[in-house]
């Protein structure tokens, strides 16, 4: 076991130990403490996204990936144990937050929504992961079940989702179902939009070949007829080998990669030595697993703006 992995387990550990004291000490500012309206926990940002959009102003939304924070590794702390407990719908990707798992098999009960049962996960490799390296990232892999967690970055999938998750608000709060359908159908509209958005402005590229930090765009490859190369595989706190940075920068040189992608929460060096050897520039890729604090920006915001630097990176017309 890794240090990585001791430290979850034992951080989720004393986490449950203190669950009684969290859930008794519980002040106004945890779920389960507005009676008007159906508090929802969402284990990070674009989960939040959806119900809060679909929920509209008859849900609470905890989000527990903070704003800045990088949520595959998310540890909880005993108020957010607490959290979780007291939520009237827990909002979650299995296999992405070992930590969220652990909370929601100890107190999710039968108040889960598991967005994998919606949309099925596609496999690591069929999402564009990784080319030659796979390997290399066995135990992240073993974490997801071989399965890339990535899913939102399709805003198909996304929608389809949402529609379920309307369902799910539906049944917890019959007296707003229908709000909870219409508010549904809106923003499918907003995220079938976005999708010719990126169809038409992906169409006719030099270039369809993305690096990319971690390997995180399976998704949006898979969709929009892309080839990603990950640096480092699904998790972004792996380290690639020298091996794996030679195999990179062998592909980019290849195929005349003007851009290297890196992300908002981590950080930039790889991707900046990378650059460097094949004489590229750098540039944001964000996959939307949180926000920056304070950035005022949305998911489709944030999806424009991949989509605009895409558009540059591959020469599109």
């Amino acid at each position: 076991m890794t240090n990585r992995t001791t430290s979850r387990v034992l951080a989720a550990a004393t986490a449950l130990l203190a669950l009684g004291a969290a859930a008794g000490c519980s002040t106004g500012g945890a779920a389960g403490a507005d009676p008007q309206r159906v508090d929802v926990v969402a284990a990070f940002y674009p989960l939040q996204f959806l119900a809060e959009r679909i929920g509209g102003d008859a849900v609470r939304v905890t989000n527990l990936a903070k704003p800045g924070a990088e949520p595959h590794d998310l540890e909880l702390s005993p108020k957010q144990v607490g959290q979780v407990s007291e939520a009237e719908l827990i909002v979650y990707l299995k296999g992405f937050q070992p930590a969220v798992d652990d909370a929601v098999a100890q107190n999710g009960g039968d108040r889960t929504f598991d967005v994998t049962s919606v949309q099925p996960l596609l496999d690591a490799t069929a999402a564009g992961h990784d080319h030659d390296g796979a390997g290399e990232h066995a135990e992240e892999e073993e974490n997801t079940g071989g399965k890339d967690p990535h899913v939102w970055l399709d805003p198909t999938r996304l929608a389809t989702i949402g529609d379920q998750l309307a369902q799910r608000l539906g049944k917890a709060d019959p007296d707003h179902a229908a709000d909870y359908t219409a508010r549904a159908s809106a923003l499918r509209a907003d995220l079938t939009a976005l999708d010719g958005e990126f169809t038409q402005g992906l169409a006719t590229c030099q270039r369809r070949e993305i690096v990319t930090s971690h390997a995180a765009f399976g998704y949006l490859a898979d969709r929009y007829r892309l080839d990603q190369v990950g640096i480092t595989g699904l998790s972004p706190d792996v380290e690639p080998s020298p091996q794996r940075l030679a195999q990179v920068i062998e592909e980019a040189k290849e195929h005349r990669t003007t851009t290297i992608f890196f992300e908002t929460l981590v950080s930039p060096k790889v991707a900046e030595t990378i650059a460097g050897q094949v004489g590229a520039k750098t540039a944001v890729l964000d996959p939307i697993e949180g926000l920056a604090a304070g950035d005022g920006a949305d998911y489709l915001s944030v999806m424009r703006t991949n989509l605009q630097a895409l558009r540059t990176a591959l020469s599109c017309s």
